[in-house]
């Protein structure tokens, strides 16, 4: 089966996620995960991206990236898997792959779920049961976006930087909005998007996506399609 096209839209966030091969760990000791963020800084740095958010699990990562140039993410994606495989095979004695094939990735609709896909990813440690709040893992963005802290890597959204008029301000309305977790339709929204490498948005966003890209960016009916016979002819439908 022929490989999905990515897209590639500059200045149009991408929610990406990248799993260790197996589901098996990507991050060993506290060193890996800063090495990884080294990687990650050079990297967006080299080929012009913006990260917003992001978390290092035990055996994958989110991130949330906006390009600045064409084909930004796929080659800070890239760049990225290199830096660190060849790192951790060092390091381990190991050799082989390291990540679970290629990385999935889906836009996202910055004026409708730019905020909710931050939230996904920094609540991640809290729905696998590793920390009772965000602010209390250490390998995400929250430190910086929750309480301003400097992080590598991180760059403000427009969107967060709306959130108040002082660093202060900001920081007390992005806690605020993890007051509550995401319910369950967010949640399957998010998660479906990014699966299937889809578009996580508005009716208006796909539309308009669709129309750039002639590509579909909702997801297929499941099941079989059904077949129609017309005078002889057969029409898929």
């Amino acid at each position: 089966m022929a490989r999905k096209p990515r897209f590639n839209l500059v200045g149009v966030p991408q929610h990406v996620i990248q799993r260790g091969n197996n589901r098996e760990p990507c991050f060993y000791a506290v060193q890996d995960y800063r090495k990884y963020l080294e990687c990650a800084e050079e990297s967006t740095e080299k080929f012009d991206c913006l990260i917003h958010a992001y978390v290092l699990m035990t055996n994958h990562v989110h991130l949330l990236v906006t390009p600045q140039q064409d084909y930004g993410v796929s080659q800070m994606m890239q760049s990225i898997g290199r830096k660190y495989v060849r790192y951790i095979n060092s390091v381990y004695k190991r050799t082989g792959t390291l990540w679970e094939g290629r990385y999935k990735a889906s836009l996202v609709d910055s004026n409708h779920y730019l905020l909710t896909c931050m939230r996904y990813i920094e609540l991640n440690p809290v729905r696998a049961a590793m920390t009772a709040v965000p602010g209390e893992y250490q390998w995400s963005s929250y430190q910086c976006n929750g309480y301003g802290k400097d992080g590598m890597c991180i760059t403000p959204h427009p969107l967060y930087t709306e959130l108040g008029r002082t660093d202060e301000e900001r920081t007390c309305a992005y806690r605020e909005l993890f007051s509550t977790h995401l319910d369950y339709e967010q949640l399957h929204d998010v998660r479906e998007a990014l699966n299937q490498e889809l578009v996580l948005g508005g009716s208006y966003f796909k539309e308009k996506i669709e129309a750039m890209t002639d590509r579909r960016v909702t997801p297929g009916k499941p099941g079989r399609p059904k077949v129609l016979e017309v005078g002889g002819n057969y029409f898929v439908y």
